[in-house]
C-alpha cells in the first residue's frame, strides 16, 4: 500500500457497496462547432500568445493543449484545464474523500467511464480500493481531494466527476439525499423545471430543504443534506418524496423507471441511493459547448437555459463566491414516517428488472405456441420471407 492509498477501516472488502453499478455514459452524438471569435481573434489565438503548448501547474505536466476537447466541444484541452483550475476550490469540497468516477474523452475515441485508476497513476493521486461484486474484482478509486489531482485529471482528459455520495469510512451514512429530475428530451427543461418545483413542495410538506443544480445535461438535481442516516433508510425517504411530488400533478411527473411508461412525462429518479453516484457541482459535461453542472436559486429556475452554464461562461458567474455553498442548507434529520412509506414502495431498479424478466417470459411463451407442428413443416426456408 503506496502512502496515498487509504486503507478500509472497520470493514472487509467482501462488504462494501457495489460501486461497479454505473451506467456508461450516454452522451449524444456532437456535431461540429465553429471557432468562436473575441474581437477579429479565435479564441485558441488569444490564449496562445500568453501560454505555451506544454506547461507545469502544481507539479503536473500538462500537455497537448491546444487539441480540440472532442468533435462540437468548441473548446481546447487547454480551455477544460483553465476551467477546472479556476473552479477547483469550489469542486474539491464536493469531491473530497469520496470515491470518484470520470468521463474521460480520448482523441478519436468515444467517451468512456474509468472507475479504476490505470497503472501509470502517480503514486500522490489519493486511493481507495473497493470490491465489486457485479464485476467480481478489486477497483481502485481516486479520491480528488487537492488542486494537483484535479489537474492531473484535467491532463488525463476526465472530463466529467462523477463522486459517491458517501465519503470514505462512512460507507452506510449517505450525506445527501438526491432527486434526479430527468425530463423526456433536450428541449423540455421548463418542464423538469415545473417537475422540480413539485419535488420542493414535497420537500417543504416532509418538513426538508434541498438545493437545486444543472445537471449539465438536460435535466436537474436536487440535493438533500442530511444527518445520520443508513443508505437504506434514505432509499427508502428518496422513494416517498418522488413518489409524493409524482402525486402533487401526474400529468407533468412520473416515478415509472421504464421508458416506454413514462408517456412525455418527467421521470423522478429516485436511484441515485446506495453506491450510485451524481456528477458534481461544477462539474463539465461531455455535451456540444461543454456546459457545467451549474448551482441555481429555487426562485431563478423559471428564467434560465441550462446551456448558458459552461466552461467558458461559470468561471466569471462563481468569481469570489461558491453559489453551491451558499444555496445548500444546513444537515437535517429525515423524518420517520416519511422513510416508513418509502419502505412500503418497491425499489424501482428491482421493479423494472422483474418486469422485464416477466415480458422476456411471455414473449418467449407467445413464440412457442406460434411455432406448432405445423410451422416449419415443409421446406426449410422461405426465400421470399423478409430478413
Amino acid at each position: 500500500m503506496t502512502a496515498a492509498t487509504l486503507p478500509i477501516t472497520g470493514r472487509t472488502l467482501s462488504q462494501p457497496p457495489d460501486l461497479d453499478i454505473i451506467p456508461e455514459p450516454n452522451c449524444p452524438p456532437m456535431r461540429k462547432a465553429g471557432p468562436v471569435r473575441y474581437g477579429g481573434e479565435m479564441r485558441g489565438q488569444v490564449q496562445d500568445k500568453a501560454m505555451s503548448k506544454d506547461e507545469v501547474r502544481d507539479g503536473v505536466e500538462l500537455t497537448n493543449l491546444d487539441q480540440e476537447l472532442f468533435e462540437g466541444a468548441d473548446a481546447t484541452k487547454r480551455d477544460l484545464v483553465e476551467y477546472l483550475d479556476a473552479v477547483s476550490e469550489r469542486m474539491i469540497p464536493g469531491l473530497t474523500n469520496r470515491p470518484l468516477s470520470v468521463i474521460r474523452v480520448l482523441r478519436g475515441q468515444a467517451p468512456f467511464m474509468q472507475k479504476n485508476l490505470p497503472k501509470y497513476t502517480p503514486s500522490w493521486v489519493p486511493k481507495v480500493p473497493l470490491w465489486a461484486e457485479s464485476s467480481k474484482r478489486e477497483v481502485s478509486y481516486a479520491l480528488c481531494n487537492d488542486r494537483k489531482t484535479l489537474l492531473w485529471f484535467a491532463n488525463q482528459r476526465a472530463v466529467e466527476y462523477h463522486p459517491t455520495l458517501f465519503r470514505v469510512g462512512e460507507w452506510d451514512r449517505p450525506t445527501y439525499l438526491v432527486l434526479d429530475i430527468d425530463p423526456p428530451d433536450t428541449d423540455a427543461f421548463a418542464l423538469a423545471v415545473t417537475a422540480t418545483q413539485l419535488a420542493r413542495q414535497a420537500l417543504a410538506g416532509a418538513g426538508l430543504a434541498g438545493a437545486v443544480k444543472t445537471s449539465g445535461a438536460k435535466g436537474l438535481h436536487v440535493f438533500v443534506p442530511i444527518t445520520s442516516a443508513t443508505t437504506e433508510e434514505v432509499a427508502a425517504a428518496t422513494r416517498a418524496l418522488a413518489a409524493r411530488a409524482e402525486r402533487l400533478d401526474p400529468t407533468v411527473a412520473t416515478t415509472a423507471f421504464v421508458r416506454e411508461e413514462r408517456n412525455g412525462k418527467v421521470f423522478l429518479d429516485s436511484t441515485r441511493a446506495g453506491g450510485a453516484t451524481v456528477v458534481t457541482a461544477y462539474s463539465p459535461r461531455i455535451r456540444q459547448g461543454v456546459p457545467v453542472s451549474y448551482p441555481l436559486a429555487w426562485d431563478d429556475l423559471d428564467g434560465v437555459n441550462p446551456r448558458e452554464f459552461t466552461i467558458h461562461t461559470a468561471p466569471r458567474l462563481v468569481a469570489g463566491r461558491d453559489p453551491w455553498q451558499e444555496l445548500m442548507p444546513e444537515p437535517q434529520p429525515l423524518p420517520a414516517d416519511l422513510i416508513a412509506e418509502g419502505r412500503e414502495i418497491p425499489i424501482a431498479r428491482v421493479q423494472a428488472m422483474h418486469e422485464g424478466r416477466r415480458r422476456a417470459r411471455a414473449k418467449r411463451e407467445t413464440a412457442h405456441k406460434d411455432d406448432g407442428p405445423e410451422a416449419g413443416s415443409g421446406s426449410t426456408s422461405d426465400p421470399s420471407a423478409p430478413a
